[in-house]
């Protein structure tokens, strides 16, 4: 499998700043810098298959303009800025599985990019409880520019991808979407026992029989739209698989599970065993504007 990489660049690329530091306001100009590394890392970009995995919070990157945002280097490893093992499970499962997977570099905390701009949880100024001083009170201008050099780059990428594989193959491509979740929320909420949660809107091709697989594991607790909900919570997927009616699905890992590298293989064998059957269906190749109506029979309201 083959990746673009990047230089080592920004915060988090080697040691953490010895304390916060606030970027000098306004920031306005090109993000990321000449310095600093491009949005987003494609792995096995030759690959042929008909399946994208995507990974929207893979890193906790910041581009260096911006220093820490304000907060510390334990806040910068936290759930608030990244979705802890998430990419090392994309990176396991995109080599099983022999795909294509788009994985963002920088962190949530700068523009989180499941998330449509403008909206209170883009940009974060506080999350989980956390304030995020550079985050606070900004431009619409500074908003702008990291929507111009970091959301839009990603999701093109996406498009990018999902256009090349349909056109090479033939087939609508299957978009699988791969995050992580803290067990407990600093500022509160219901206690979250399951160790993985399936989320779906109105097409279950690939979401009902993950579960039904997964479900053959006795020791799991597997949430259906938990702990968020495929029908409310997100943009990337419904942007990207939604509108075109590609099969589709994203998963959330409960973080404790895939934090060591070992976790992350366990869990991406775990679903690649499953999904490899799953992906042998002609009719998850199909956009359902052309298939008729959701071969699942379902409308995703259970």
């Amino acid at each position: 499998m083959t990746s673009r990489s990047h230089p080592a660049s920004g915060p988090l690329a080697g040691s953490a700043p010895s304390s916060p530091s606030s970027p000098a306001r306004p920031v306005t100009g090109p993000l990321p810098g000449a310095d600093d590394p491009p949005p987003f890392e494609v792995l096995n970009p030759d690959a042929q298959r008909p399946v994208l995995l995507i990974c929207d919070h893979a890193g906790h990157r910041l581009p260096q303009a911006l220093g820490t945002l304000g907060l510390d280097n334990a806040d910068l490893h936290r759930h608030i800025a990244w979705d802890i093992g998430a990419a090392a499970v994309t990176r396991h499962l995109a080599r099983r599985l022999d795909v294509c997977a788009v994985l963002a570099t920088y962190s949530r905390l700068v523009i989180d990019l499941n998330r449509v701009p403008g909206a209170a949880d883009s940009i974060p100024a506080v999350s989980d409880n956390t304030p995020v001083p550079g985050n606070q009170n900004l431009t619409e201008a500074e908003e702008e520019a990291r929507i111009t050099g970091l959301f839009h780059p990603y999701h093109a990428e996406i498009t990018r991808r999902l256009h090349h594989l349909w056109r090479a193959t033939g087939q609508a491509p299957v978009l699988f979407s791969i995050h992580s979740f803290t067990p407990t929320m600093t500022c509160g909420g219901p206690p979250r026992p399951w160790h993985i949660g399936v989320l779906w809107d109105s097409d279950g091709r690939l979401a009902l029989p993950l579960m039904e697989g997964l479900a053959h594991d006795p020791d799991l607790i597997v949430g259906d739209n938990e702990p968020y909900s495929g029908w409310v919570v997100g943009y990337t997927v419904a942007a990207h698989a939604g509108s075109a009616g590609l099969a589709r699905a994203a998963i959330e890992i409960r973080q404790d599970l895939i934090a060591t590298e070992a976790g992350a293989a366990d869990w991406a064998g775990r679903l690649a065993s499953i999904l490899e059957g799953i992906l042998a269906d002609p009719g998850l190749y199909v956009h359902l504007s052309d298939g008729g109506p959701d071969p699942s029979g379902s409308d995703g309201l259970e």
